[in-house]
């Protein structure tokens, strides 16, 4: 435990968990003050828990006691298997914020209430779920075993697909076609006709090109030459071409750069996996997903289950799903990693020129690495793509909803036809992996997604109660009780601008609720470090939002006469990488605007912020 925890052994990080600390107090009694709760054993529960077992306990272990409840609440009952043997029950609820949970629940048999109280339910989920993704390095154990699990979702994936024949192909191709024969024959077609321009994006590479040294690569594979002459897509025009042909390196399928698979920061519990594309790969994946999505915006299908331009339909999907229970919260667990290249071969088995691009800007292979064992693998990929690549996102939304309308179809027990397609518009829909389907349907969907070979995380899919959460939003009956998560560890001098900002932002969601105490706590940790003035919500200046939208005011512009306030300008340095010639006129080339760059020094600096940075400055407060 105590390699998982973190350990005081230092003065800033002895600092940081007595702050979290004094925040959890803060917040407990102004849960315990809204439902008329007494808190003082739950808060003794806590203080002893953390001095033994660390900031695990707080991120880890009352994160997972708040999923046990979600869980309950869609069964109707408390059941101690949920929660585990470290949580002790007193008749039919645990012990532990057993005053908000009795709001709910019957004290003697642990049902659920007629009428559950709605705000002990938001107030046991805002305290227990708070902590739980902060964005913190995990363990080493845990990172390694993080990588493990990738590896072996290669091999599941591997196992899956040889049971990916016959009748499962046969259905899912009469499905995808019945689905979106329309839109991905628009993208054939535009394929076809070369009606696209790749684009460069903002984040890391493989090969470390960052922002405007990109527009230099001059490394292209064989595969995407077949599909994407490097004279037409890598320079600006064909004079560059005949002036670089030497230096440019086309390489053949087994010399290609493999992605590179690293850990970034999630939770405490766990890392999140993603995969780093090289240059040219992701330039071209960038073109077609523009496609892709012009096209998404255009077909009835595709707009009504897929388009992932806004999650509020989702959202709302989901509080009418809480409200008459006619739809249900599927999740999915490792849903980029479980997308087999085989799915996506069949999906787009009858567009020829859609399939071929695709495969060509498709890594193949991915370098595993893992400092902490000393794993340095590269492996062939069966899965199409990890986060990382552009093609991901949409390419797993046409496949889940495929395999979706598949359960549906199992469910009712015919063939579906176009008109039963169109009946779901409303009903059905995907973002990432957040799926939301009539309740009906429910248990039968998520056994066909497992028998493709997904993952449903049932711990999280919700469909036999009345909650119900997707795309950031929770509810419960006709009530929204999303909660207020802290991102990052408290700030412990000015210089944590990042975490300055996460705090603020927090600060600002909790006042909504009138939590005196917590929000208190959070202006005075602030306060001591940086001006922090009370300003309205549009205002450039990181400051206290007030529900009366009352302001500060510091002096007026003498020009003006507009009122201003004193306080912290974020800002963001762009890491310096100048181009000119022909790399500056290939950018101008790829641009999509026709007015001019809004940056006069985008020649000079972009890509990613390395870091971001505070400025003391007057501006405006609203």
């Amino acid at each position: 435990m105590a390699n998982e925890a973190m350990e005081d052994s230092t003065p800033i990080k002895g600092a940081i968990l007595k702050s979290l600390m004094v925040f959890a107090s803060s917040l407990l009694e102004d849960l315990g003050e809204m439902c008329q709760v007494d808190t003082s054993r739950d808060w003794k529960t806590v203080t002893g828990r953390v001095e033994h077992e660390g900031l695990s306990f707080l991120t880890i272990t009352l994160a997972d006691f708040g999923k046990s409840v979600e869980k309950s609440i869609d069964h109707g009952k408390l059941l101690p298997s949920f929660f585990g043997p470290s949580w002790g029950f007193k008749g039919g609820v645990p012990r532990f914020l057993g005053g908000f949970l009795e709001l709910m629940f019957n004290r003697d048999t642990g049902t659920l209430l007629s009428v559950p109280d709605e705000s002990a339910l938001f107030a046991v989920r805002q305290f227990s779920l708070a902590f739980g993704k902060i964005g913190v390095d995990c363990s080493d154990e845990r990172t390694t075993r993080a990588i493990n699990k990738y590896i072996q979702c290669e091999q599941e994936l591997r196992r899956s697909d040889r049971s990916f024949h016959d009748d499962s192909r046969l259905d899912f191709d009469r499905m995808a076609r019945l689905l979106w024969t329309n839109v991905l024959g628009r993208v054939d077609r535009r394929v076809y006709l070369g009606d696209f321009r790749p684009k460069h994006g903002p984040g890391a590479t493989a090969d470390k090109l960052k922002g405007n040294l990109k527009f230099t690569n001059v490394t292209w594979t064989q595969r995407l030459e077949d599909e994407f002459p490097f004279v037409e897509n890598g320079v600006a025009s064909y004079s560059q071409y005949i002036e670089m042909i030497d230096s440019v390196k086309f390489l053949e399928p087994g010399a290609e750069i493999p992605v590179k698979v690293i850990t970034v920061p999630k939770t405490l519990k766990t890392p999140r996996i993603i995969a780093v594309e090289p240059t040219h790969m992701q330039y071209m994946q960038q073109a077609l997903l523009e496609l892709i999505e012009e096209e998404i915006r255009k077909d009835n299908n595709s707009m009504n289950f897929l388009c992932y331009d806004s999650q509020i339909p989702n959202q709302e999907m989901a509080r009418r799903g809480a409200s008459d229970r006619s739809l249900a919260t599927l999740d999915l667990s490792e849903a980029s990693d479980r997308v087999s290249n085989e799915h996506v071969r069949q999906l787009l088995s009858h567009t020829p020129h859609l399939f071929r691009s695709v495969d060509a800007c498709r890594s193949r292979k991915a370098r595993v690495l893992d400092k902490v064992s000393g794993l340095d693998q590269t492996i062939r990929l069966a899965k199409f793509a990890s986060m990382g690549s552009a093609l991901c996102f949409p390419m797993e939304a046409f496949v889940f909803t495929t395999v979706v309308f598949l359960g549906i179809q199992k469910s009712l027990g015919y063939q579906l036809t176009q008109k039963d397609i169109k009946s779901f518009y409303g009903r059905v829909r995907v973002y990432g992996d957040d799926i939301i389907v009539p309740t009906n349907h429910a248990s039968i969907v998520a056994e066909v997604l497992e028998s493709y070979g997904f993952k449903v995380n049932r711990d999280k899919s919700f469909w036999t109660g009345m909650f119900r959460e997707s795309c950031g939003k929770e509810y419960f009956n006709k009530t929204d009780v999303s909660i207020s998560r802290v991102r990052s560890m408290p700030p412990v001098n000015n210089e944590n601008v990042k975490e300055l900002v996460s705090w603020s932002a927090l600060r600002n969601q909790l006042a909504k609720f009138a939590f005196t105490r917590s929000v208190g706590f959070i202006d005075e940790l602030i306060s001591s470090m940086i001006p922090y003035p009370r300003v309205r919500e549009n205002s450039p200046i990181l400051g206290r939002i007030e529900l009366s939208g009352i302001y500060d005011v510091h002096r007026h512009d003498r020009n003006t006469q507009r009122p201003l306030v004193r306080g912290v300008l974020v800002t963001a340095n762009l890491p310096e990488n100048s181009i000119s010639g022909w790399h500056a006129l290939l950018k101008h080339y790829l641009k999509r605007s026709v007015q001019p760059f809004a940056d006069v020094e985008h020649l000079i600096r972009s890509g990613r912020p390395v870091r971001v940075d505070k400025k003391y400055r007057y501006a405006s407060p609203y």
